[in-house]
This record gives C-alpha cells, structure tokens and sequence, in this order.
C-alpha cells in the first residue's frame, strides 16, 4: 500500500470528457491520494481519425476543473514517459517482438478478402459469432506481405481474477480466441497498447468501467507472457440514464465541462459522482477530504448507477451554500460578466448580496442573475411588474418611503426595519399596500430577497434614487 498504489486513467481524447470517465478518473485520483499513491495520466490516442489536440485539451481541462491533478502525464511529466501512444510505438514494438519470439503471439498474413470468405463460411454453418480459424496459427514463414500480430490464446483451464467490485470471475479459455494485437499499419488496439503502459509505468490498480471485463481475461494473458505481475482490478458499473439505459445526451448533459458551463461548482460534482455508485451509510454530502478518507471499493455497488439531475441539482446546492460568501462572490464573477456586468474591484454590493441570493440559487449563473440588479446603475423593470404595480396611486406612497428612509443610520435591517414599521402605522399602511411597488421600482422584478435585505444591500444613494425613478415610471415617465 502507500506509495507502491499506482492507478492511471487513461482516456481517449475522441470527444469530451464523459460524466462515466470522470467518475473513473474519480475513482483512482480518490484511491491515490488516500494511500499517498500516483495517479498517472495519459492519453490513447491511436484513433488517429478523432484523436485531435482540442479534444486533449478538453479531457485536461476537464481533468484541472474537477481538481482532479495527476502525478505523471501531460503537461506534468514523470520518468515513464511519453504519455502518448502515438509516441510509444517503438515500446509497443519491442514488447510485440517478445510475444512473438515467445510464441505468445504470431503474425497473420490473411487478406481482408479471406477472412471475409472465412465469415462467410462460419455464418453458413450455423456459427453465432466470427472466430478466426487460425489459418497462420502455425505459419513459420515471413513472407514480404502486410500483416497483423495476434495474440495465440490458449484453448483450454480458465483466466479468473479477484475483483475489488465484483468480486471472484474466472472466464473459461475455450471462450477467448486469438485476437488481433497490433494493426498492419504497426499500431497497438487496446488490449496490447494498454498492458504494454501498464507493464512499463509500473501500474498496480486497473479501475474502470465495467464494460471492459471482456478484455480482461485476454490482457492477463498478456501481462502473464511478457513476464510481468498482473495488477489488480477494480470494475466499476455502468451509469444509466432513468431508462435503465446507458447515460447519453438524451437523458442529460454528459460532458464535465458542460456543468461549468452551467455553473455548477467542482466539488458539487465530484461529491455526485462519487455518490453515483459508491455509498458512505446515509451520508450524501462530502467535502472533498472526506470523499478522500472515506472512500473504499468494498462499497462501490455491483449494478449499475441511475442518473437523477433533481439529486445532482441539490447536491450542487448545498455545495453552493457551503461556499463562504466572498468565495461565491469570486465564482460568480464569470457569469456577470458574460451579462457584461464587470464588478470593480472591492465593490462591497455583491459579497453584501450572497447571503440572501444563496438560499434561492443552485448554480452560479442563479447567482449571477440574482445580483445582476444590484450591480447595474438601472435594472430593466419587467413588463408584468410595471403594469401591476408601478402604477398611478403609488407613486405618492414610493415617494414618502423614499422620504421616510432617507434619514436612516446606519442604513442596514436593523435600523431600517423599526423606521419602516414606524412609518406604516403612522400611515395606517400595510405591506401589501406599498410591498410590491417597492420592490420592482428596487429590483426591476417581482420576486427578491427581504425588501429591506435588498436597500441595505443596494445602499442608501441607490435605494432613494430606484425609489424615485419607480414613482416617476408610475406617473407615467
């Protein structure tokens, strides 16, 4: 234990970086860092069709928004390097010549017009799935021709594994057939790439989804012929979408980054994906050091995860209110100014304002648009709010609040409420008869914090001014 741990996640950078890889990378970071272990990172790239650079940067982004650092990998470095496939070839190389040499493997020389004919064949007899014949099973010449490696797998006992999530498997060899390890074009598919980096940066823990058990028996084999120590497996389930089915975009965004993009906070979603198929008794919310101290494989659960966006929200929720004011205050600052809002330096409004816009938001852009008000010279009045409420007979009444509070110090709640109270029962008024017009001609809308939550925020010099221009739009300017 301790610092022989050494996990890695290794995504291929194709797309985004999905909600199920980051809960796998999840997962090992989480496992690293409780055991003082690495977490290496690096990147399959060997679909050279979708492998691009923007879509690398997409995963490491994703990867340093989530906090989720690694020990060796791109852009870090480490001392079994290089961290892309593309740039191993010569490793992949070396080890598939040890496999052959061994007779682990062999080359096949069979044309795609062959095989072909050998489906064919199978088909018409009956045969449910393709099985290569073997045809240069036992070939011993080396002809001038394009050709695959294969893995030669044995026929007969069993490959079997202690699983940290599943538990005891063993697959019988009968089932395995001889699978191609290396392309014509001399690039590894994944079983070899991924048991030759495994081998070479010295990994003890393969965790990820459980969708790759069936390469698994295969790539014991593998780490068995070049005479290395197997590692240990931890085979995660699926997350489903509510339809039993696997999680896709028609069930919710999938994609990390489309979450800060939302405003979603990284913890939040780190404490949900954790939840989403790993349990500490009842507890739902974790800080990000319990996650790191509690964590266990023994309770990562069997069967698949369901996807539930109301759970998600109100983890992300709490996670929010969790935030010390200023701290939120900072988050929130993106999202203002894609509403082209830029709070100066030290402006004292918008921390004022989070302890009375936190317990309304889930997200940082509910942040955003709860405080836009506050931070704009004028806010836009909505129409509803205007035509109800900004009317004829309350302008006399916005008129003498403004001039009933305009003497109030220090202008905050608690000076402001008994003045308030003060001048209601002086005027035999009640909330109802001046409330609500108060409140758009402050805020511009119909729903808000506490009216006089809001004027402490807003200052006396804002809160007289949006009184008086709320009783001239109510006369009719």
């Amino acid at each position: 234990m301790g610092k022989d741990i050494r996990v890695r996640f290794a995504p291929s950078p194709t797309g985004y970086l999905h909600l199920g890889g980051a809960r796998t990378a999840l997962y090992n970071w989480l496992w690293a860092r409780q055991h003082g272990g690495q977490l290496v990172l690096r990147i399959e790239d060997t679909d050279r069709e979708r492998s691009t650079e923007e879509n690398t940067r997409i995963v490491l982004d994703s990867m340093r928004w989530l906090g989720l650092d690694w020990d060796e990998g791109p852009e870090v470095g480490g001392p079994h390097g290089p961290y892309f496939q593309m740039e191993r070839l010569d490793v992949y190389r070396e080890h598939t010549e040890r496999l052959v040499a061994s007779g682990h493997a062999y080359r096949c020389y069979c044309t795609k017009e062959e095989l072909a004919a050998a489906r064919e064949a199978q088909k018409k007899a009956g045969q449910p799935f393709f099985r290569y014949p073997g045809t240069c099973r036992e070939r011993a010449d080396e002809p001038d021709l394009p050709f695959v490696v294969r893995l030669r797998a044995p026929s007969e006992g069993s490959v079997g594994w202690d699983d940290l999530v599943k538990g005891r498997l063993d697959y019988p060899n009968s089932e395995l057939q001889d699978v191609v390890l290396v392309r014509s074009d001399g690039v590894p598919l994944y079983n070899l790439g991924a048991v030759v980096d495994d081998v070479t940066m010295g990994i003890t823990l393969v965790a990820r989804g459980d969708d790759h058990m069936v390469n698994t028996p295969i790539q014991i084999l593998l780490y068995r012929a070049l005479g290395a120590g197997v590692p240990r497996f931890a085979h995660m389930p699926m997350i489903l979408g509510p339809d039993g089915q696997k999680l896709s975009k028609r069930h919710a965004a999938v994609a990390v980054l489309d979450y800060r993009d939302k405003g979603y906070l990284p913890d939040g979603v780190v404490n949900y994906l954790a939840r989403l198929g790993w349990s500490h008794g009842d507890q739902e919310i974790f800080s990000r050091d319990e996650l790191i101290a509690k964590f266990d494989w023994e309770h990562v659960g069997k069967a698949g995860a369901k996807y539930d966006a109301k759970k998600f929200e109100s983890v992300q929720a709490e996670h929010l209110r969790m935030l010390p004011d200023a701290d939120l205050a900072r988050e929130a600052l993106p999202f203002l100014a894609e509403k082209g809002i830029d709070v100066p330096a030290g402006d004292r409004r918008l921390v004022a304002a989070m302890p009375y816009v936190k317990p309304r938001a889930t997200t940082l852009r509910d942040v955003a648009f709860a405080v836009e008000y506050f931070l704009v010279d004028e806010p836009a009045i909505e129409d509803k709010g205007k035509r109800k409420f900004l009317v004829p007979d309350k302008a006399a009444v916005l008129r003498d609040l403004r001039e009933a509070i305009a003497p109030v110090e220090p202008f905050d709640v608690a000076h402001l409420e008994p003045r308030v109270n003060a001048w209601m029962e002086e005027r035999g008024l009640t909330f109802k008869d001046y409330a609500q017009s108060a409140r758009v001609a402050l805020t511009g809308r119909t729903a808000s914090p506490g009216l006089l939550e809001v004027m402490e925020v807003l200052g006396r010099e804002r809160t007289l001014e949006r009184l008086e221009r709320g009783a001239h739009i109510a006369e009719g300017g």
